[in-house]
């Protein structure tokens, strides 16, 4: 084993560097510091000339401010009155005699001619004024403050510099997150439901733990596995789970961690994430919501825009990769269509695995994950909780799980109740019951006949949902709710079912109008009219379910051209034609609902008294309130 030197690495070299630039820059302010001090005192100390007549007429006066007259020779010392401290102080001149600060003979040492000469050209004589110590220590004060304040700051500034060094240093760097065998290992038991998405990984896994299985054979592993599905559907779980499964190092990073307001920041990111993950092979790469820098690339965009760069990185990385790298790309997102193709080619992502929303008994191995650490009542039906909960995703029912729990501590439950597990189903599909919310009798019986008329619309017509709850009391942007549960998942979705759903959407505002006029609709409809809307226009738009426009699809994302006027795929013509047959499928829908209601006034009666008196009525109460209600012929459709 060779010892490294660490006093000459890098980082210590840079160190002492930084070191030796603060200990300079100290240095240059202590002297000039010192030479400010040195001013001062200087200055304080100057000499003032005093002619000999006005030291002679100082001394013979009493009240003169000369306190003693010395003599020797050629010098007079004088001392003034009051500064006998000035005697403290020393003067040599050129022949080293030793005099006392005070007076001082320019004339000092000389003799004869000398003299002479230099007494004629000096009539004067110097003394000066001991040293006023009080004034030092003011301007020390008021030198050092500053001086002091300046060190300070570029302390501060150097260290600021540091700093940003620092985080320059590793600003290329990638941030992904490494899950390795010290983290809590992931399996497939852990992972719930998505059978079908798991047997595909399972390959991957077979690779990462027998690669010469396939070398032998001539094989080519994926080099990248790319995982679509809608949010919550447990993506990500599905990638940890490969690397727990194979045992191998984990690196983690979200697409939007690349990108960065320089240029160049991304693509450097994607590099060191790459070797790291080399360096460390077999390893797995998991990049969560790559959308976010791989969308489509257009001619809108430049070589220099950043998520452009990052992307081309990206490509360029996982094309070079060998079979004997041993490094697994895997990708998360909920958006494929946004995904340049470039990356969807063989040789990158190669396989596409769909992370599917759970079907029923999906849902119920979900929950049961869920429920497993929770005590609950016998009277819990997970069941019947994973039946009622279509379309719901993994992070949903682990939500209701949660949602129960808390619920059932708020109410001071030792064990969750099936009233627990209902009430935090609610709060997560639709909000939480607002308490807050006061409505005066007269809004109470509109929301009861807007309810009932869901109801009974829903209930009459032959391809709609069976009604599962009714309720009048307020939960999250609703005044009331109707809900509908199919008995059991389905794939696919007929017209009829679909135009029973617009017509059973339309029997709120239709109900309000039959019972209180035209005019006195109110605004208790808006969010079933736009859920109309927008259905009406995904058949049209999307399904191919005109009348005029039937087998014709027009989505939003074509990759057609598009017409200056509309900035759609279709002519201006074509678009008010797709007008008019939205405006048709909707006034069939309330045409139907007004039909089914007039047929059924004393249901809906009955049904909304109900409601103002209970507030809330289940499915085992529906049979009697809505027996005898019949299907209109003019609500049939043909």
């Amino acid at each position: 084993m060779v010892a490294r030197n660490m006093n000459n690495s890098p980082k210590n070299t840079k160190k002492k560097r930084s070191n030796q630039i603060r200990s300079f820059f100290f240095v240059i302010i202590i002297l000039i510091f010192a030479m400010s001090i040195y001013a001062k005192i200087s200055t304080s100390n100057t000499i003032e000339e005093v002619a000999i007549s006005d030291v002679i007429a100082r001394a013979n006066d009493e009240k003169g401010d000369i306190a003693k007259i010395s003599v020797t020779g050629n010098d007079v010392m004088i001392t003034l009155k009051g500064k006998e401290i000035a005697t403290q102080h020393s003067y040599r001149d050129g022949s080293g005699t030793l005099y006392e600060q005070g007076l001082i003979n320019h004339c000092n040492g000389l003799s004869g001619d000398a003299l002479k000469t230099c007494k004629e050209k000096y009539p004067t004589v110097e003394y000066a004024e001991p040293v006023d110590y009080s004034g030092i220590i003011f301007n020390i004060i008021t030198l050092g403050v500053p001086i002091i304040v300046i060190i300070l700051f570029f302390s501060y500034m150097m260290r600021q510099a540091q700093n940003m060094n620092k985080e320059n240093i590793g600003f290329g760097k990638a941030k992904a997150k490494l899950y390795g065998p010290d983290k809590k290992k992931v399996t497939f038991k852990d992972v719930a439901g998505n059978e079908s998405a798991k047997q595909d990984l399972e390959e991957i896994v077979d690779f990462l733990k027998n690669p010469k299985k396939y070398e032998v054979l001539g094989a080519k592993i994926p080099r990248g596995v790319l995982l679509a599905g809608d949010p919550g559907t447990g993506k990500t779980l599905m990638a940890r789970a490969v690397a727990g499964e194979a045992n191998v190092p984990f690196f983690s990073i979200s697409g939007s961690e690349f990108a960065e307001m320089f240029v160049g920041v991304g693509a450097s990111r994607v590099r060191d994430l790459f070797s790291k993950a080399k360096k460390n092979a077999p390893s797995i790469i998991f990049i969560d919501e790559i959308d976010a820098v791989a969308h489509k690339r257009d001619a809108r965009g430049g070589a220099g825009r950043e998520d452009e760069q990052t992307l081309n990185q990206i490509l360029v990385e996982m094309d070079g990769f060998d079979n004997e790298s041993g490094v697994i790309v895997m990708a998360a997102t909920n958006r494929v269509d946004m995904l340049d193709k470039a990356l969807l080619r063989p040789g990158r992502f190669d396989r596409h695995v769909d992370v599917t929303l759970p079907e029923r008994k999906d849902r119920l191995a979900i929950l049961k994950v869920h429920f497993k650490n929770k005590p609950c009542d016998e009277d819990v039906d997970l069941e019947a909780l994973a039946a009622k909960t279509a379309g719901s995703s993994g992070a949903d029912l682990a939500n209701i799980a949660n949602e129960a729990a808390i619920t059932a501590a708020r109410e001071g439950h030792k064990t969750i109740t099936a009233n627990d597990v209902t009430e935090a189903f609610e709060r997560v599909a639709i909000g939480p019951k607002r308490k807050s919310k006061v409505m005066n009798d007269h809004e109470r019986k509109i929301t009861a006949y807007h309810e009932a008329g869901h109801a009974i619309v829903g209930h009459v017509l032959p391809d709609s949902d069976p009604v599962h709850k009714v309720t009048i009391i307020p939960r999250g942007a609703t005044g009331g709710v109707t809900w509908f549960l199919p008995p059991e998942d389905r794939s696919y979705k007929n017209i009829y079912e679909l135009k029973d759903v617009l017509a059973r959407a339309m029997g709120g505002r239709i109900a309000e109008k039959l019972i209180f006029g035209e005019d006195a609709v109110t605004t208790g409809a808006s969010s079933d009219l736009k859920n109309v809307a927008s259905l009406a226009k995904g058949m049209i738009l999307e399904e191919g379910m005109g009348k005029e426009t039937r087998n014709l699809v027009f989505p939003e994302e074509a990759t057609g051209y598009y017409t200056i006027s509309t900035g759609k795929p279709y002519s201006e013509k074509t678009a008010e034609l797709i007008d008019k047959e939205i405006k048709a499928l909707s006034d069939e829908a309330a045409k139907r609902a007004e039909a089914v209601l007039k047929a059924n006034k004393t249901a809906l009666d009955r049904l909304a008294n109900e409601l103002l008196e209970k507030e809330t009525l289940e499915e085992d109460d529906m049979p009697a309130l809505l027996k005898g209600t019949v299907l209109p012929e003019s609500a049939k459709l043909h």
